[in-house]
């Protein structure tokens, strides 16, 4: 199941990388950039990750925040934040339920097989918490700054 377009954007509350509780409705009023990758500390993931570190003060003056979710647990993602100098907030969905509330979690084709995981997706969450754009099997080189240009 794909998300579309106006939309109202899945409601959520995960925790960040310290440990914090972070909820969709917590940034009502801005736009979010919310995107979903396989696992920190590999190579695509770590590409777009630094991407989206580079370009957060554009994201900011376009009134939007940057908000990235995988499975893995909070002490993986602190390591991935200090490892690779990154400063957007990453949030934790072991139970997969936000992923595949967004439909960002099934099969994908991995080398010629098909394999159950993470579908690298982004959503763009407009300033009333509806989906602006959904984004699925996004190539990571490259993709922050086309998410940007949506902006």
């Amino acid at each position: 199941m794909q998300l579309q377009q106006n939309t109202p954007a899945p409601a959520f509350t995960l925790k960040s990388a310290h440990g914090k509780d972070v909820s969709l409705k917590d940034f009502l009023g801005k736009s979010v950039v919310l995107y979903f990758y396989p696992k920190d500390n590999t190579p695509g993931c770590t590409i777009e990750a630094q991407d989206f570190t580079k370009l957060r003060a554009e994201f900011e003056a376009k009134g939007a925040v940057i908000l990235g979710v995988s499975p893995d647990d909070a002490k993986s993602h602190c390591h991935f934040i200090e490892s690779e100098g990154l400063n957007i907030e990453l949030l934790s969905d072991p139970h997969l339920e936000v992923l595949k509330a967004y439909g960002a979690y099934g099969t994908k084709n991995v080398y010629g097989k098909e394999v159950e995981g993470v579908i690298r997706s982004t959503f763009v969450i407009d300033k009333e918490g509806k989906i602006a754009h959904a984004l699925y099997d996004v190539q990571a080189k490259g993709h922050a700054q086309r998410v940007l240009g949506l902006l």
